[in-house]
Formats: C-alpha cells, sequence, structure tokens
C-alpha cells in the first residue's frame, strides 16, 4: 500500500500538533521528495549515515526528531548541509523532523516512551508535567515502588540503555518521585526541584547542575542525549505507519553523546 506525501504530513501533524509549540526549527516537512510514500525509515537525527541508510532500505520517506535546520544556523548549502541534501534531493526522499512535538507526545512522543522502557508513569493531569511548555515529566514506578537510592536508579537506567551514567550523588535516600525530559533538557532541572522530584533523569549535565544536586539533595542522571531519544520516533512512525498501511523501518545510527 502506499499514500501521498500530504497525507503523510497530514497524519503527523494532526498526530503531534506542532502548532502548540514554539520551537528552534521547523516542524514538519523540511525537505520535499516524491509525491508516492509507500516505506518509512525512522532515525533520531538526520545524519549523512541515516539518510544513506534509508536510500539503501529504499525509504521514500524518513522521519527524525533532529531535522536539518536550526534557528540561527549558517544558511549556506556547502560542507555537510550540501552533502546531506545533496542525497535526499538526488533520490527524491522526503525528510520530515519534528523536535519539541515529537517530545512532548503522552503516550508516543521521547519522554513517554523513555518513561515505559524505564518503568515510570507520569502523574495524572497536570501533576505529571512540569517546566516550559510543561515538556518535561513527573511520575513514579508502574510498580509502586521506590529505588532505596540513587545507585540503584542509575544502575537499572544503564542496563535498560546499554551505556554508562553520569551520576551526581546526593545524601543516600529513597527516590521515589522521578522527573524525566530526554535530550539536552539540563536546563530543566530547577523546575524538577521545584516540581518535589527525588531524582532527575536527562540526557546531558553542565557544569551548574552538578551543584544543584548536592545543593538541594535531588539526583541527577545524565543518560545520553541520543540514548534517551532512541524511542520516540520509531513509535510515532510505526503509528503512522500502521494507520496508513505503510512499510516502516527503524534504523539506530550509533552516536555516543
Amino acid at each position: 500500500m502506499s499514500t501521498t506525501r500530504h497525507e503523510l504530513l497530514h497524519a503527523f501533524d494532526l498526530l503531534l500538533g506542532p502548532e502548540r509549540f514554539k520551537d528552534y526549527g521547523p516542524n514538519g516537512l523540511q525537505v520535499e521528495g516524491r509525491t508516492k510514500v509507500r516505506k518509512i525509515v525512522s532515525g533520531v537525527t538526520a545524519s549523512r549515515a541515516l539518510i544513506e541508510a534509508a536510500i539503501r532500505a529504499d525509504a521514500d520517506a524518513i522521519f527524525v526528531h533532529h531535522g536539518l535546520f536550526w534557528r540561527g544556523q549558517d544558511a549556506r548549502i556547502v560542507g555537510w548541509m550540501k552533502q546531506r541534501l545533496g542525497l535526499l534531493l538526488g533520490d527524491d526522499v522526503n525528510l520530515f523532523a519534528y523536535h519539541l512535538p515529537l517530545d512532548a507526545h503522552p503516550e508516543l512522543g521521547n519522554n513517554a516512551q523513555l518513561g515505559l522502557k524505564l518503568g515510570f508513569a507520569a502523574h495524572a493531569g497536570s501533576a505529571g508535567r512540569f517546566g516550559e511548555q510543561e515538556l518535561g515529566f513527573l511520575g513514579a514506578r508502574t510498580d509502586g515502588g521506590s529505588y532505596p537510592d540513587a545507585k540503584a536508579l542509575a544502575a537499572h537506567a544503564e542496563q535498560v540503555l546499554g551505556r554508562p551514567v553520569t551520576l551526581v550523588e546526593t545524601p543516600s535516600r529513597a527516590i521515589k518521585n522521578v522527573a524525566w525530559c530526554t535530550g539536552g533538557a539540563q536546563g530543566y532541572f530547577e523546575a524538577a526541584i521545584a516540581a518535589g522530584a527525588d531524582a532527575f533523569i536527562t540526557g546531558e549535565i553542565s557544569e551548574p547542575q552538578a551543584h544543584y544536586a548536592r545543593e538541594t539533595g535531588v539526583a541527577y542522571l545524565a543518560c545520553g542525549h541520543h540514548a534517551t531519544e532512541r524511542y520516540g520516533a520509531p513509535a510515532v512512525a510505526a503509528h503512522v505507519a500502521a494507520q496508513l498501511g505503510l512499510q516502516h523501518e527503524f534504523i539506530d545510527i550509533d552516536n555516543p553523546a
């Protein structure tokens, strides 16, 4: 089965509601390719490696979290940008990218899917969200339990995500209320503290967060930008592909970040 580029864009927009977000770049169709779409390849970032892999997989469309265009970037089509665009345009492949809308979707987004992988569920209603544009999730273990301390939580995250975790330890305390926001959300830590979290999980850490953690007693876990954002794109793309009767394949390009 197949659909059109326009119908696919409409399905993504209807699901993710990009008009509701103030974002750092354009959400939706970033590069126009062929009209007829039979197969979607999803991935985290529109890197040259992903584009090449999608072309080898006979994709008509690529769906990613990190697209090609960002506010304030160099607008010249040179170097790596020329190479990526050249591949997309040369093979007539559509590129769809959704940044904050993909983070925020309550069931299929990056935050919801990371919570599912780690065994957390957000609290009901507004109590389960925090931070700018309510992108952060706040919740607890789905089994009703808690972790004896932050080290136990970090060990669990390392096992699930398959990579080392940077943990800023705090005085030993049970971890019951967990806040999380994928990717480069270190700036949300203060909001997580204010929301009552015992620990905060995100992708990256900057210099100030270590001090905030030690001074407030709220544990900080940096689990990797890419590692925390591997789950939303395939969840959304698979959902829409099933809805429209399309093929879907997730291609994970390894990234140590």
